[in-house]
């Protein structure tokens, strides 16, 4: 593509230097950049690549986007904000691939992951071909990248649908944060079906206060469009159960389906049993009701249950290949995984990182436990530090043990992080709790400590294979962690 034809989307811009060569691809990492490419400048939070411009064309770029002028060899765009002129850009290039696919967004504080995870086995079972972005990884069809971020930039995305576009995938699913909706990564996506989960307190480091958060997510429903068309509708998929319902239901002009365990909901789940190995509950919708056996455990499982039974029947699946393919769900990486080796009492790892994520795993191992509930936890260093003292607060009262531990401590003091986390604790609960900073030998003292009928919930870091402590990144897989602690007590 010519420059300038690339150019044609783009209202106002100026051009430095003269030549139209042809596009090859856009790239906005200048490592990245070959022959023919256009570099995008982008300022970031720790580099800004306007500087990195000039390495860009020695590596072939023939043309460059920047928000100030630039003295290279080679044409420079100028515009006013490089990350929107991106996604315009990337949608363009890339030959508008959203359009081609059903593509459902889900966003939310806690249940993204798990409610993606069903959505695109639903769609598999259906016999749709899937792709999938999020925090576990890239999917393509049976192909596997590491994901680097929940949500991709806008550059990344397109590149991504493009590619599911020519591997044949016909359906995407994918993550969408916070951070992405206000940073505008998600701009040239055109959502077919928008889903909320929940909201609670989570990235006050980066939102400045819970309306502005929940403004964030907003964006996704206020995306969808302003029209009908009875050829591709949109949906907003909504928890109604959720105070934050209306506020989603009133941001959008699409149409609004409701789930959740009120009877006014469109799917709802009634007469629930939770137990151990799996939940059940009578499903109720606009075409009757449905008895449900789920192999996930725990109420918050129903609600990412009742999210992707409404997606995917809004998607065009039958009712009936729904629930099949739901009912044949054994779980998510990280996400209530039970670690068991054979010992007497359950181990379980789960990525619950916010105060309310905690508490509901909390309440669900409550409820299948009949000893005592040992818990691992701490906190993320250079995050939200207002969730600290909550996240105590809420171990210690569902807890009847205690391991306050390093999490990823990042540029932090890891002490620091837990004595921030100690003043949410009341006075009646300080003998509950211990703080062990290696999170190595915390989960092997909850290991030594469990007895018959316990267990030992070690929360935060989920499906996360590294620990990262200062610029340090290091091997530490929970799971793994767990399975020994549990097989040198075994031996001992």
């Amino acid at each position: 593509m010519k420059l300038q034809t690339l150019l044609e989307v783009l209202p106002f811009y100026t051009v430095q230097g003269e030549g139209n060569p042809d596009i090859t691809d856009l790239k906005n990492h200048h490592e990245k950049v070959t022959s023919g490419d256009l570099f995008i400048c982008i300022k970031g939070s720790d580099v800004d690549s306007h500087t990195l411009a000039k390495e860009a064309e020695q590596r072939g770029a023939v043309a460059v986007l920047s928000e100030v002028p630039l003295k290279l060899g080679i044409p420079v765009v100028v515009v006013h904000d490089t990350r929107r002129a991106m996604a315009i850009l990337s949608d363009h290039f890339y030959k508008q691939p959203s359009r081609d696919l059903l593509l459902i967004g889900v966003t939310g504080t806690n249940g993204k992951t798990t409610t993606t995870h069903l959505i695109e086995t639903v769609l598999n079972s259906a016999g749709r071909k899937t792709g999938s972005i999020g925090t576990l990884y890239v999917k393509t069809g049976d192909e596997i990248e590491e994901s680097k971020n929940t949500t991709p930039d806008s550059l990344t995305l397109q590149q991504t649908f493009s590619k599911f576009i020519h591997k044949g995938i016909d359906s995407a699913v994918m993550e969408v944060s916070s951070h992405a909706l206000y940073q505008g990564r998600v701009r040239g996506c055109d959502y077919d079906i928008a889903v909320f989960t929940n909201l609670t307190q989570d990235h006050l480091d980066y939102h400045s206060s819970m309306d502005e958060y929940r403004s964030a997510k907003g964006l996704l429903f206020s995306q969808l469009g302003n029209t009908y068309s009875k050829g591709s509708p949109k949906y907003a998929i909504i928890n109604m159960d959720d105070p934050s319902a209306d506020y989603f239901i009133h941001s959008t002009a699409s149409h609004v389906i409701t789930y959740g365990l009120n009877q006014d909901a469109h799917f709802y789940a009634k007469n629930l049993i939770l137990k151990a190995n799996g939940t059940q509950f009578q499903l109720v919708t606009p075409c009757g009701e449905n008895q449900v056996s789920l192999k996930l455990s725990g109420q918050f499982n129903v609600y990412n249950a009742l999210a992707a039974i409404a997606s995917s029947y809004v998607a065009g699946i039958p009712l009936p290949s729904i629930l099949s393919a739901i009912e044949e769900i054994k779980g998510v990486s990280g996400r209530f995984e039970l670690v068991d080796v054979g010992q007497e009492y359950s181990v379980i790892v789960d990525y619950a990182h916010t105060p309310d994520g905690l508490e509901n795993v909390l309440k669900t191992i409550k409820t299948v436990t009949t000893g005592k509930i040992i818990t691992v936890v701490g906190c993320g260093g250079n995050r939200d530090t207002l969730k600290r003292p909550i996240m105590a607060n809420v171990a210690c009262r569902y807890s009847q043990k205690v391991f306050f531990t390093s999490d990823n401590p990042r540029n932090e003091n890891p002490r620091s992080i837990i004595d921030d986390m100690l003043k949410g604790i009341n006075q009646e609960e300080i003998e509950k709790y211990e703080v062990i900073l290696d999170r190595k030998e915390a989960i092997f003292s909850a290991v030594s400590n469990a007895r018959k009928g316990d267990t030992v919930l070690i929360a935060g870091k989920g499906h996360e294979t590294y620990q990262i402590i200062g610029g340090d990144v290091t091997n530490f897989d929970d799971r793994e962690v767990a399975i020994e602690g549990i097989k040198m007590r075994i031996t001992e």
